[in-house]
């Protein structure tokens, strides 16, 4: 390592990402994956597009429930 580094021509937060810019990982089960896989190539379908709609309806569902 060097004693002294150059910070004089440093970006601040050139690398910085707010939170909601963040792609948060979500790991299905193998067999859950499987068959929303098999349906979106059956429905011609983007497979985020199919879990996001039926995560949506859930929580259409819980708040019909809850309310």
């Amino acid at each position: 390592m060097q004693e002294e580094y150059d910070f004089s021509n440093a970006e601040k937060g050139k690398f910085y990402r707010p939170l909601n810019e963040l792609e948060i990982p979500i790991y299905l089960d193998s067999d859950v994956k499987e068959f929303y896989t098999q349906l979106s190539i059956k429905r011609e379908a983007d497979l985020s597009k199919i879990v996001n709609s039926i995560l949506k309806k859930e929580i259409e569902i819980y708040k019909e429930i809850e309310s």
